[in-house]
């Protein structure tokens, strides 16, 4: 032992030595996520000369232990070892996790190192960071190289004029690497370091860079470059980019390769409000026009999606004779996501052509959509009609609504039923309380007797949401005498459905209701043989307490129909009901107290 030290300024750093060469993986993560702990008991200066030394080392290991390395020393790790005037210390091992083989591990240390330039001072960034940088930039293996690209954005606006030259070259180094995964990194990395550059830069160094990466041989390099052209139009003038970036625009959106059309399309709004309004009439349309007629189903999808974002950069008339006769195409397409797709965003084009042309070329599309064989077509028609019915009657679609709705509510995946229920509180709002009873009252209350729980809880949750649509007095009408009907059903999980429906409901309700009409049937069902219906009553109780147990009547109400019975299920020869029994009464006298 060396002299001046005890055995407790040993013993922290030895015992990450001995967890770190543990044969047990998860004792080796615990020593990683300990090591602010340890750095806390070494203090600042043997953190630095002890600790981080050692983990410099520690690169051989699974790759969960580095991620987690990576992780840790990248969450304000400085603290640890003496501030920020300290932090470039951490940039050692960092380096070392950059050049490993794992990429989830590289990424991450880049992102450490990203954010501990954030601390550095530009005299520690020149002598520390823009060294590492290089090393990583020039590295033998692609890895470092790969990493390398992530590197650049942070700093380039934090050092001098001749440096960030530099940097410019070593950026454009990586963008013509011989190996694919380093000229990819460099596309995925292209954009953030291009918003830091003077226009003058963007156009003498950035579009080269990007000019080379979006000609690629591979596909997956050319896809990256799609976001890569947004941030360098949005940084030039439009007749900038239609001198400049016209040839490849159109290069993007034709694409041998589907996948790279797929990101043209998926960005397609983000790209036409970079480029102008001009350029956008210009060229975009019949650009746009292509990609909603391609020959991939994901491309179409991909562009169905910018339908509504996309029309607004448009004039009506244009939109009715470039862009309806599209749509009119995609409602028939063979490829059931296109057509859920396009049910998804049509509705957003009813508020740009107003009620006549939406009626004239919407409404027969919608009807379409509603009879479509898919499900997922007709919930999002259906999902979307709030948009619609801004702009026309909704009554217009009721005809062909109704038998979508039934239909989907009948699906015999559980889902699909599920997600109808979720909608039918805002088309009861939009259709109004005569057409709601008359058609769907009933489906509402047959829901409560499916045979999926999570439907039947979903029916409960829906009946509440309609009673705060059409008022307390039509929930007394339409839904209180059905639910309780259901408590004297022989097959028990109808009477628990009661239970949990009232136990719901009755936040939304009134004492008078509650009195009248509910606390009979319940009262009757603390006695049921099913000892889960027995305590989902204690259950129910205890919400009536303290939904209603605040007022004098209230309270009144809560002594002498809720007490007694909960006294009496506390002596029940079921244990889950003498608890919930007991934990109801406590809450109810602590209501009738307060």
């Amino acid at each position: 032992m060396e002299p001046g030290y005890t055995m407790e300024d040993i013993a922290p750093i030895a015992v990450l030595m001995d967890e770190l060469r543990s044969e047990d993986v998860q004792l080796r993560l615990n020593a990683i996520h300990s090591i602010p702990t340890i750095a806390l008991a070494l203090g600042p200066d043997r953190a630095r000369d002890e600790l981080v030394p050692f983990l410099q080392d520690s690169v051989d290991d699974e790759d969960e232990v580095l991620l987690a390395l990576a992780k840790e020393l990248g969450r304000n790790f400085e603290e640890y070892i003496g501030g920020k005037q300290f932090a470039h210390v951490l940039l050692g091992p960092l380096e070392n996790l950059s050049a490993v083989e794992e990429t989830l591990v590289r990424d991450k240390a880049a992102e450490s190192i990203a954010k501990i330039a954030e601390v550095l001072s530009t005299p520690q960034i020149e002598e520390f960071y823009i060294p590492l940088l290089k090393r990583l930039s020039q590295g033998e293996w692609f890895t470092s190289r790969t990493s390398s690209a992530a590197l650049y954005p942070p700093v380039y606006n934090k050092v001098s004029w001749s440096i960030q030259e530099d940097l410019r070259k070593g950026f454009a180094a990586l963008g013509a690497d011989d190996t694919p995964m380093v000229r990819r990194a460099a596309a995925k990395w292209l954009g953030p370091f291009v918003k830091n550059l003077s226009k003058q830069h963007v156009l003498s160094d950035g579009l080269p860079i990007y000019r080379r990466l979006q000609s690629d041989d591979q596909d997956s390099v050319r896809l990256l470059t799609v976001e890569d052209l947004i941030v360098i139009a949005k940084q030039l003038t439009p007749p900038e980019v239609k001198e400049q970036l016209l040839k490849q625009i159109r290069h993007s959106i034709a694409d041998k390769s589907w996948r790279v059309r797929y990101m043209a399309a998926t960005h397609f709004n983000e790209l036409a409000e970079a480029v102008g309004t001009e350029l956008v009439r210009e060229e975009l349309i019949g650009q746009y026009v292509q990609l909603l007629k391609d020959n991939e189903a994901e491309v179409r999808t991909a562009a169905a999606g910018q339908i509504p974002g996309f029309s607004k950069l448009l004039e009506k008339e244009v939109i009715l004779a470039r862009i309806v006769p599209c749509v009119r195409d995609l409602s028939h397409d063979a490829s059931q996501h296109v057509r859920a797709a396009l049910a998804n965003h049509i509705s957003g084009l009813a508020p740009l052509l107003g009620r006549d042309a939406t009626i004239e070329h919407l409404l027969p599309l919608f009807l379409h959509l509603l009879k479509d064989e898919f499900p997922d077509v007709r919930l999002n028609v259906i999902s979307k009609l709030e948009t619609v019915n801004g702009v026309i009657d909704i009554e217009l679609l009721s005809d062909s609504l109704l038998p979508a709705i039934i239909e989907l509510a009948e699906d015999k995946s559980w889902r699909v039923r599920q997600a109808i229920i979720e909608y039918i509180p805002l088309l009861a709002t939009q259709l109004g309380k005569p057409f709601f009873d008359e058609q769907l009252g009933n489906l509402c209350m047959s829901w409560l007797g499916d045979t999926v729980f999570s439907i039947r809880e979903s029916a409960t949750i829906n009946l509440k949401k309609l009673t705060e649509v059409f008022g307390v007095d039509w929930a007394k009408v339409q839904i209180v005498p059905k639910v309780m009907g259901m408590g004297q059903h022989p097959n028990y999980l109808y009477r628990m459905t009661t239970v949990q429906a009232i136990t719901t409901i009755a936040p939304s309700l009134n004492l008078a209701i509650v009195q009248a009409e509910i606390i009979g049937p319940l009262l009757q069902l603390a006695e049921d043989p099913i000892p889960n219906i027995r305590f989902n009553v204690a259950k129910s109780l205890e919400v009536l307490a303290t939904t209603y147990g605040n007022t004098t009547e209230g309270r009144e109400f809560v002594r002498k129909s809720i007490v007694p019975v909960l006294e009496q299920q506390k002596t029940d020869s079921d244990a889950d009901v003498r608890y919930f029994a007991s934990r109801a009464l406590q809450k109810a006298s602590a209501d009738m107290l307060g």
